[in-house]
C-alpha cells in the first residue's frame, strides 16, 4: 500500500469556501485525502460535511470530521443523513476541544456515534483517534486510526510497535507556525512533548516548523511503520508543499 497523506484543511469561519478551494488546488497533487475538522479549537466553522462534499467537487477524497461535544443524537443523524445526500461517506470521530462559547453536550461518545454509523449505512468507513497510551477494544474495531500529533519518532514507533492492528493508522504531524503556537499547544497539551531546540529555533527560522514537520513526514514513511500521515499544515500549507512535492 502507498504511504498517504491525508492533509486537514483549514475550515472556514465565515460564509465563504474561497480558502477551502485554495487549499484544496495547492495541496490537490500531493495530498491522498483531506481531512476537515469540525468546529476545532471550539470555533464555529462551516460544516465539516459541506466542506468534505466541496473537496469531493474539486476531485480530491475527503474524511469529516463528526465530534461528540456539539451534537446530541439527533443532530448525528441528521449529520449522517446530509453526508448521505453529499456522497460523503468517511468519517473521524472525536470528542471535541472545550467548547469557547457554551456548554458541552453529553448525550454522544465516540463510541456511540461509531455504532450509530455503521448502523445507518454499511458503506460508511469510520475512524477514531487514539493517544499514545493502550488501544481500548472498541477503537480496535474502527476502521482506521489517526494517532495523535507527537514530535518524537521514538514515542510514535513505541505506541505502534505495542498497539497491533490490522486497519489503516495514519500519525500525527503538525506544523508549529511561530514560538507562541508552540507555547500554546505545549500549554493545552501537557503531553505532547515539543522540543525545546525546536521551540528555540522556530523563534530565530520562520520555517522551523514546516522543515521539522516534512522531515518527521519523510521519517516515518522510511519507518515503515505507519500507513500514513495525519498532516495539519495549519497556514503554512504553500511552504510545506513546496517542501514535500518532489519527495513523496
Amino acid at each position: 500500500m502507498t504511504f498517504q497523506l491525508v492533509c486537514e484543511i483549514e475550515p472556514p469561519t465565515k460564509p465563504d469556501l474561497t480558502h477551502v478551494r485554495h487549499q484544496i488546488g495547492t495541496l490537490g497533487k500531493l495530498a491522498h485525502s483531506f481531512l476537515i475538522p469540525d468546529n476545532h479549537i471550539g470555533r464555529a466553522t462551516v460544516s465539516s460535511v459541506a466542506v468534505a462534499h466541496e473537496v469531493q467537487s474539486m476531485g480530491g477524497r475527503s474524511i469529516a470530521c463528526l465530534n461528540s461535544r456539539d451534537r446530541n443524537l439527533l443532530g448525528l443523524r441528521r449529520d449522517l443523513l446530509t453526508a448521505a445526500a453529499y456522497g460523503v461517506d468517511q468519517f473521524l470521530f472525536v470528542y471535541g476541544d472545550k467548547p469557547t462559547v457554551g456548554n458541552r453536550t453529553s448525550d454522544l461518545t465516540v463510541r456511540s456515534m461509531i455504532e450509530e454509523a455503521r448502523a445507518f449505512s454499511p458503506s460508511f468507513r469510520v475512524g477514531a483517534a487514539a493517544g499514545l497510551r493502550p488501544l481500548p477494544a472498541w477503537k480496535r474495531a474502527a476502521d482506521f486510526l489517526f494517532v495523535q500529533v507527537s514530535f518524537s519518532l521514538d514515542a510514535l514507533l513505541r505506541w505502534r510497535e505495542q498497539n497491533q492492528v490490522d486497519v489503516p493508522v495514519y500519525a500525527g504531524v503538525m506544523v508549529l507556525a511561530s514560538r507562541q503556537h508552540a507555547q500554546r499547544l505545549a500549554a493545552a497539551i501537557p503531553d505532547i512533548d515539543i522540543p525545546s531546540e525546536l521551540v528555540e529555533r522556530l523563534g530565530e527560522d520562520r520555517m522551523a516548523g514546516v522543515e521539522a514537520a516534512c522531515e518527521q513526514v519523510l521519517r516515518l514513511r522510511d519507518s515503515g511503520a505507519f500507513d500514513g500521515v495525519h498532516l495539519i499544515p495549519v497556514a503554512r500549507y504553500r511552504d510545506v508543499e513546496s517542501r514535500l512535492h518532489d519527495t513523496l
